[in-house]
């Protein structure tokens, strides 16, 4: 049979744990609600540079043109592909 006192000291050191990780929770979460407003207006921000390159569809295709084949050195080859 268990020892009830190693029994009952496992549990405290689990419920002081757990109380740790509910005050440490607690404490992220009163963070994440003075930072949330300023990520809403980040997310508008980010909303209005998307409308603009929007608007500018040349410049896009273009940019995005260039950057694909920068991004691609490598070119494809033609043909079917070869299995061992």
């Amino acid at each position: 049979m268990k020892d009830i006192h190693e029994v009952l000291r496992r549990k405290q050191a689990k419920a002081a744990q757990l109380a740790k990780q509910i005050e440490m929770l607690q404490q992220a979460a009163e963070k994440l609600r003075e930072v949330a407003p300023l990520l809403a207006e980040s997310d508008e921000d980010d909303a209005t540079v998307l409308a603009e390159v929007d608007d500018q569809p040349g410049q896009a295709n273009a940019a995005s043109a260039a950057a694909g084949s920068a991004a691609s050195p490598v070119k494809p080859r033609g043909g079917t592909p070869r299995w061992p």
